[in-house]
């Protein structure tokens, strides 16, 4: 299983997170104005890309994940 990726690009306000292997993408959808997810050949999902992200302090944010069984 692939680790997930996450990204914030503080000057381009974007957050960007991986749930696989980028070189895996072959289609990027717009979801809205304000979201993108990338997905394989096959249609799986790889990721997804928030724009207009905006953290006071990006180097505090605290990500909790939690694995279902």
């Amino acid at each position: 299983m692939e680790q997930i990726k996450i990204f914030y690009d503080e000057t381009g306000h974007t957050l960007t997170v991986w749930f696989d292997d980028p070189q895996k993408e072959a289609v990027a959808e717009a979801i809205n104005d304000e979201m993108i997810v990338m997905k394989s050949e096959s249609g799986d999902i790889l990721g997804f890309e928030k724009f207009n992200v905006h953290f006071l302090h990006p180097n505090g944010v605290t990500i909790n994940y939690a694995h279902a069984a």
